[in-house]
């Protein structure tokens, strides 16, 4: 029996594993994360919002049944939110109680109370203190949230893969965990981390691969809906948008109108749910104005187009 939670062997091996898990990917992310998995590296993934970098944290934890374990970044994310903090209300009343009963060695009671029973443990130190043959795949999702002074924080357990704690020491992994670090380009990272990484840029899928992908995610979708829901979102993405749709906007789209029991798009339908792929109203307003009108004319001239080729050949 085949051991789930073996890393892939080569390049075919991760493109399988993807695959089994519905995810569509083009042979450079599969070629990247097997290098990833295969020199123990931290995988860092760029791109615009919406195309599947989280999804591939959470593959991997699927796929190899490992633990998944989320750093959600924010703008003032902390040490103690991301790695530890002590039990502040916790150690107050062991000293309240000690206090109580006379036992006032402050030695044995500063050794007690930053004891690990009193020691919280954030996504960071969870993931450093995996089981060993199940290290968990640690999602750092959102990075360009935070701030530099973070990222200054990240290069120990990028490079080392240990923290220290003043009141205990340093903790490092028995076996490093899977590191995929996600950003949206909304500032660049310092190279000093990136350095410590494997790169790579997750684009928006081609028409083919997103139409598979639609198929996977939202299999109810009527198969000409959702060829044509495809090409329209295709050719927004070539114009000048506030925010582009990604792939996330394409299967809610699909699943919408199923729901909506579309068999093919129409005028009436792209009117209704522009909301659901497009999410700032300039865009809507614009769709509105008559540019979504002709975008679908072009879907459909193309529809037809292959149809007449398709019976011709």
């Amino acid at each position: 029996m085949t051991d789930r939670r073996a890393l892939p062997t080569s390049i075919d091996a991760t493109e399988a594993l993807l695959d089994r898990e519905n995810y569509v990917a083009d042979r450079a992310l599969a070629t990247v994360l097997f290098l990833s998995l295969k020199m123990g590296r931290p995988l860092f993934l760029e791109g615009e919002a919406g195309v599947g970098k989280t999804e591939i944290a959470k593959v991997l934890a699927s796929a190899l049944d490992r633990p998944l374990i989320r750093l959600q970044c924010y703008e003032g994310l902390d040490v103690s939110s991301a790695l530890y903090e002590w039990n502040y209300a916790a150690q107050m009343i062991e000293i309240r109680m000690r206090e109580a009963s006379g036992d006032l060695s402050k030695d044995a009671m500063r050794s007690d109370i930053f004891s690990e029973r009193f020691l919280i443990r954030r996504p960071i130190l969870q993931a450093l203190e995996g089981e060993p043959g199940r290290a968990p795949v640690l999602l750092i999702d959102e990075l360009d949230r935070t701030d530099e002074a973070f990222e200054a924080f990240l290069l120990e357990i990028l490079s080392d893969n240990q923290v220290t704690i003043p009141e205990l020491g340093t903790i490092r992994a028995a076996e490093p965990p899977i590191v995929i670090i996600t950003t949206n380009r909304t500032r660049e990272i310092h190279d000093a981390l990136k350095r410590r990484c494997l790169y790579h840029w997750v684009d928006y899928p081609a028409s083919g691969r997103e139409l598979e992908i639609v198929r996977r995610k939202a299999p109810r979708a009527n198969a000409e809906l959702a060829a044509e829901l495809v090409a329209f979102v295709q050719k927004l993405r070539a114009i000048d948008l506030f925010k582009a749709p990604g792939v996330a906007e394409t299967i809610d789209w699909a699943n919408a109108l199923t729901e909506l029991n579309a068999v093919a798009l129409d005028p009436s339908h792209v009117s209704d749910t522009l909301g659901v792929i497009l999410k700032y109203q300039d865009d809507i307003a614009r769709m509105e104005r008559g540019e979504g009108r002709e975008i679908l004319a072009e879907v459909k001239r193309g529809a037809e187009a292959k149809r007449a080729a398709l019976a011709a050949g």
